[in-house]
């Protein structure tokens, strides 16, 4: 080695062919540890945003020692969509159809958000009917959200058949949804002041019909995934989220609840038709990827028992209020929010009076489970990281709006 040495700025005598500790490498924002030392080399991986298992467009760049995840960084933005300022130039009944690109797989539970503060700010009673429809219509929409949850999981954990049975349920589910709305995923069925038709002839027997092999099949479904060692020895204390972070994360939905929070919009600020529901809310324990995957998979079937009930107590009258052609609401600001697939998806509606939203702002569960990956996914190997991300059930139309 040369003995020629020069003085760096705040590092000293730096001899040529030695590594200044204090750079990082061009392009990096962190700078890889151990490298001059006798340790394992770390290496930083970009895995996305086209990776084909990130559950969407998203960017994970990890830091790994071997296998082992030493850090994690998510960055987001690339599915931004501008749904909070487009809603600033379209009228009241037609920010629905946004909600429904948002967290696409739920559109549903997005368009009743919206619509719950439109209505707040318009002072209008909804009709009774139009409750139910509306809760109808979200818990149909829960279950074909939880299945292709439930398939991907699989996926992400080595498991191949799940998906496929999962999608033959789910195909089900979307003719049931689309003979309700006329589409199969950009609904545009809920609106301020109630829903876009009342239920066509048919569906009922349709919805009874899924309905009497649907818990069979989901008990099938837990014991070919659940009931599976393979799949216990991945998931099991893996990606433990705690109460104390998840409340620190504001995390909610499965992911809340997996950690023992008994926290539910419809329980703790009920809406739609769930006051007049009976239904249990399922809880975890310590939070881990396993709870999670029970948790779902019970709230799967108490959706199934709302719906039946919904199906059953359907009661008589109008499907919407008698609201203006033109909706001009009156000037003020509000929130209301509405329990996802995913957890608490909120809007924050502020009106100056005219047709068109002064300002939404739009809250998705997504953007805070994903925060809370970087805190996890340290300690961890590599083969996890997916595993993890599909446990969390991030959705990446509603993390970047």
């Amino acid at each position: 080695m040369s003995d020629i040495c020069e003085e760096t700025l705040g590092v000293g005598l730096l001899c040529e062919g030695q590594h200044d500790p204090g750079t990082p490498p061009a392009g990096l924002r962190r700078a890889p540890s151990g490298v001059d030392g006798l340790t394992t080399e770390h290496l930083i991986i970009n895995m996305g945003p086209q990776h084909p298992s990130t559950h969407g467009v998203l960017r994970m760049i990890v830091e790994v020692d071997g296998e082992e995840i030493v850090a994690a960084e998510v960055s987001v933005g690339y599915l931004h969509r501008g749904i909070e300022k487009l809603a600033e130039h379209r009228r009241y009944d037609a920010v629905g159809t946004l909600m429904d690109r948002g967290d696409y797989v739920s559109g549903m539970m997005g368009e009743l958000a919206f619509a719950l503060a439109a209505e707040q700010l318009m002072d209008v009673e909804v009709p009774r009917k139009a409750h139910w429809l509306r809760s109808l219509a979200s818990e149909l929409n829960r279950l074909a959200s939880h299945l292709v949850w439930y398939g991907t999981f699989g996926l992400d954990t080595g498991a191949m058949g799940q998906f496929l049975y999962a999608m033959r349920e789910r195909e089900a589910l979307l003719d049931i949804l689309e003979a309700l709305s006329g589409q199969r995923m950009m609904f545009n069925y809920i609106r301020p002041g109630g829903v876009v038709a009342d239920m066509p002839l048919g569906v009922t027997e349709k919805i009874r019909a899924f309905l009497s092999t649907f818990d069979m099949y989901l008990d099938e479904y837990d014991q070919l995934l659940g009931g599976n060692e393979i799949f216990q020895g991945r998931v099991k204390g893996i990606g433990t989220i705690d109460r104390q972070m998840a409340l620190a994360f504001g995390l909610t939905g499965a992911n809340l609840r997996a950690a023992g929070v008994d926290f539910d919009i419809r329980k703790a600020r009920p809406y739609a038709a769930y006051p007049e529901l009976d239904f249990e809310v399922p809880l975890g324990s310590t939070g881990d990827a396993w709870d999670r995957y029970n948790v779902r998979m019970a709230e799967m079937r108490q959706s199934a028992r709302m719906i039946a009930q919904l199906i059953d107590g359907m009661p008589e009258g109008e499907h919407t209020a008698k609201v203006p052609r033109i909706i001009r609401p009156n000037a003020g600001e509000v929130y209301a929010s509405v329990e996802s697939s995913r957890g608490e998806t909120g809007i924050h509606l502020i009106s100056d009076g005219t047709e068109h939203p002064y300002r939404m702002h739009y809250r998705g569960p997504s953007l805070y489970a994903a925060q809370a990956l970087e805190e996890i996914l340290p300690g961890h190997l590599i083969a996890d990281v997916v595993m993890i991300i599909g446990s969390t059930d991030i959705m990446l139309g509603e993390l970047d709006r």
